[in-house]
């Protein structure tokens, strides 16, 4: 069964080696790149299978789906640079698309990790993502600027093995990211029409805060169960804060 490895980047050069070594078992890996201004491409180059798709990011949903088109395989495996596969979870992939009769998109259950200590609870637990799935079958919902969105028309299956996801390298590089999050869901709710209110931006924020910390049990995390639920929290402040600001 051949599959395309896929794979969005910028500024990716401490994780792309990492990454491409995933794709140890696809016959392409395709990078998406938003013109990055490290060593991400240097390092991607020197890989035998790679093909570099350069294109200046708008949202992640454009990026991913311009990743989908340009995959020859109809079976794909879309990996974020953060990601990791275990030994276990290759070889249940492989055996899986060996079978005789497959499903067309697979749920991957994700391991958190924050600054390479893992994370058990502040609502991780429940954390899945289609990663591997039949292009023909499968696109991100347009319109989604971040927490991209797959849509299967089509069977869906889940695999046992976890995901590793070095989501957090440290704190202030996370904060960064939550934010640039934050700022495009307010461009994505302003486009849907959705109008700036000061009561939701506070109610929504600590609630956020609470869910996470309390009722997903951030609390049995330890400090970094706080700082997870707090920087939660900020993204969707800032999600409003965006809003106001594009109203």
């Amino acid at each position: 069964m051949n599959v395309s490895g896929l794979i969005i980047t910028y500024n990716e050069e401490k994780n792309i080696q990492e990454v491409l070594e995933c794709f140890d078992f696809c016959d392409e890996i395709i990078v998406v790149d938003s013109f990055s201004t490290d060593k991400t491409l240097e390092i991607a180059e020197k890989h035998p299978y790679v093909k570099i798709i350069q294109n200046k990011f708008e949202d992640f949903t454009k990026q991913r789906n311009l990743a989908l088109d340009a995959a020859k395989n109809d079976w794909v495996l879309f990996l974020d640079g953060d990601e990791r596969i275990t030994p276990e979870l290759r070889k249940e992939i492989i055996e899986e698309l060996n079978k005789p009769e497959q499903k067309d998109a697979y749920y991957f259950y994700r391991k958190f990790f924050f600054a390479k200590k893992p994370i058990h609870y502040s609502g991780t637990q429940t954390d899945k993502n289609f990663r591997l799935f039949r292009k023909s079958k499968a696109r991100y919902i347009a319109g989604k600027k971040v927490h991209e969105t797959l849509e299967v028309n089509g069977t869906i299956g889940e695999l046992k093995n976890k995901l590793l996801h070095f989501s957090v390298t440290d704190y202030e590089s996370y904060k960064k990211k939550m934010i640039h999050y934050g700022i495009l869901k307010g461009e994505e709710l302003a486009l849907k029409g959705k109008k700036f209110n000061l009561l939701t931006q506070y109610s929504k924020t600590a609630f956020k805060f609470f869910k996470a910390y309390i009722l997903r049990l951030g609390i049995l995390d330890g400090k970094e169960g706080y700082q997870l639920s707090y920087l939660q929290s900020l993204s969707v402040f800032e999600t409003y804060e965006s809003l106001k600001e594009q109203n």
